[in-house]
């Protein structure tokens, strides 16, 4: 029997929707303030569906779009938890659950993980690239050795 689109979740349904480990969420509710699980007696959580959309836009923002969590704390303290859907972009929920959070990408231009490098921070960066490629291939003897 399968639950409608405006039942709670338990951690480890909303974690299965959402495509994590529960301990995952249990980890996110300690770096988000916006992540709120109902939580009956004995501690047990229940999400409702807007906190699933919610889990959704953060592991698409962190797993998918490389985003650091500290990046994502700035932006939801910053611009609101609105912003995070949209820097998502379209939710893939499922049509039946009536989650209408889903934005047109167009809609937001998406910011850039990085600021670009000057010519100096290129040169840098592939010096460094380099000292660790050698470090990996040291480590490496050293292991199969």
């Amino acid at each position: 029997m399968t639950k409608g689109p405006e039942a709670f979740r338990t951690i480890s349904e909303a974690a299965d929707e959402v495509g994590v480990a529960p301990h995952v969420l249990r980890f996110w509710e300690t770096r988000f303030s916006v992540i709120r699980p109902m939580k009956r007696a004995g501690g047990r959580r229940f999400y409702r569906p807007q906190d699933v959309a919610l889990l959704q836009s953060l592991r698409t923002l962190l797993h998918d779009h490389g985003r650091s969590i500290r990046d994502v704390q700035q932006v939801c303290r910053r611009e609101g938890v609105k912003a995070l859907h949209a820097l998502a972009g379209p939710i893939a929920a499922a049509p039946e659950a009536g989650i209408a959070l889903a934005v047109e990408p167009q809609q937001v231009a998406p910011k850039p993980i990085q600021p670009a490098l000057d010519e100096g921070g290129r040169t840098r960066l592939a010096a460094a690239r380099q000292d660790l490629i050698a470090i990996k291939l040291r480590l490496d003897a050293l292991l199969a050795g």
